[in-house]
């Protein structure tokens, strides 16, 4: 429930409407003078709107309203104002007043006057809720590595991200180049502004300058009408250029402009625009390669390249996969709901045993598919995609190394005395190894054990 201040002189419009807003659903505390309303802020628990007369004595509303914006900037303050003092009505909205009533404006309109107010405040504070949500979100608290080679990517990212200078992100595909870009832009001086990722790659040639710059009406067949261009649309903000290796010649030579006046030319057009976009861009390819084959434009090169950053793959880093993990299950649960909240040990292992080609983008296809198949709590191997666990695959898991390990000959041992013990039934045999029996057969066979 919303609460007003009510601000008059006469304690006969005080309670008229005082009624008026009671009656409406909204809390309401009363003053007679700036004083009093002064004193009414310091000591209520939570006042969202004043509603102020303009003339009371000695001070006025603007007075008011000067005072409370000092100490309560996101106060909203209307005030009620006379046809005679029209001027005193634009100075409050100059000195920051939400709005202004005629005192001779019906109830209705106060209450509406009132509530649209009281909307765009409530919007205002979901959107910094959402904001600071969304920050922390991307914190570099957040970015999961505890091994050396992260944390030397996350110390550069923490001195780059401050600044407005260019980044070129390399590393496989599925590392998280677009997160760390996203990353970048909201924990730098432009994260008010738009975040504009584009996949060069996933654009075709023949439309990549149009979509890149933008198009004049008429600069080619089809185009009927302007268009702006997507570096455009991050005027203000960050643009993500992933892919940046399959970017034609002509839309290289362009970009290289634009990157050294910040001017770019839409297709079609004389006119050039200034666009002030911070860029970073990012590739899985090997852009030196490129250059020597005349494919990528070495000065380009060395203007994307002010500060380089690559991502190691999963596969050199796998003492970040049981955090990666857990962090990638949290989330996954937490969207669906679901009860899971466990990877068992042996889950663990063959996560930790995968090489993943497919970097962090498939680990999180396989925590969510085990997620689809896991039964009560906890995540098991045979929840995983099969090629996690084919131990007869040398390129599936590490099993083949591990299994001269004096843990796994512990573990066959083990196996094979509970399975004498229990006349070779399998299914006792589960039950008493506490896991399942597609578990026991994938362990016979990677041990060979008939």
């Amino acid at each position: 429930m919303n609460t007003i201040l009510i601000v008059d002189d006469e304690a006969s419009a005080r309670q008229i409407y005082a009624t008026l807003l009671t009656h409406y659903g909204y809390e309401v505390v009363l003053a007679s003078s700036v004083e009093e309303a002064l004193e009414k802020l310091r000591s209520e628990a939570a006042i969202d709107l004043v509603l102020t007369d303009m003339r009371m004595g000695a001070r006025s509303g603007l007075d008011l309203l000067r005072e409370s914006r000092r100490s309560y900037p996101d106060l909203d303050v209307i005030v009620l104002t006379g046809h005679a003092e029209m001027a005193n009505a634009i100075e409050a909205m100059k000195l920051g007043a939400t709005d202004y009533l005629t005192k001779d404006a019906d109830y209705q309109e106060v209450v509406v006057t009132i509530e649209k107010a009281l909307e765009k405040r409530s919007l205002k504070n979901e959107i910094t809720r959402l904001r600071q949500q969304v920050q922390h979100q991307y914190s570099f608290r957040n970015i999961v590595g505890q091994s050396r080679v992260m944390r030397g990517v996350i110390a550069v990212l923490e001195r780059v991200a401050p600044t407005d200078s260019r980044v070129l992100l390399t590393g496989e595909t599925g590392t998280g180049k677009e997160l760390v870009a996203e990353t970048i832009h909201l924990n730098g001086p432009r994260k008010n502004g738009p975040f504009v990722a584009i996949n060069c790659g996933a654009i075709p040639h023949e439309l990549q300058e149009s979509e890149l710059f933008g198009h004049a009406r008429g600069a080619f067949t089809g185009a009927t009408r302007q268009k702006k261009g997507l570096l455009e649309t991050a005027d203000g903000g960050t643009v993500f250029l992933d892919e940046i290796g399959e970017m034609t010649p002509e839309s290289q030579v362009k970009l290289l402009r634009f990157l050294e006046n910040g001017e770019l030319t839409p297709v079609g057009s004389t006119e050039r625009k200034k666009v002030n976009a911070r860029v970073i861009a990012a590739t899985n390819r090997d852009l030196a390669e490129a250059i020597r084959a005349h494919a990528f434009r070495e000065d380009l090169y060395y203007r994307l390249k002010v500060v380089a950053i690559h991502l190691p793959p999963l596969r050199e880093r796998k003492e970040d996969i049981p955090a990666l993990a857990t962090a990638l299950l949290e989330d996954l649960r937490t969207r669906v709901q679901h009860t899971v909240r466990i990877i068992s040990p042996e889950t663990m292992e063959a996560l930790l045993g995968y090489d993943w080609p497919g970097n962090v983008r498939e680990l999180r296809n396989a925590i969510e598919r085990a997620l689809i198949f896991a039964k009560g709590d906890t995540i098991q191997i045979e929840d995983l995609p099969e090629e996690l666990f084919r131990a007869s695959h040398p390129e599936g898991t590490n099993h083949a190394q591990a299994g001269t390990s004096s843990l796994d000959e512990m573990e066959k041992d083990y196996i094979l005395q509970i399975l004498a013990k229990n006349g070779g039934n399998k299914l006792q045999t589960a039950r008493q190894l506490n896991i399942a029996t597609t578990t026991l057969y994938r362990k016979l066979r990677m041990y060979g054990i008939e």
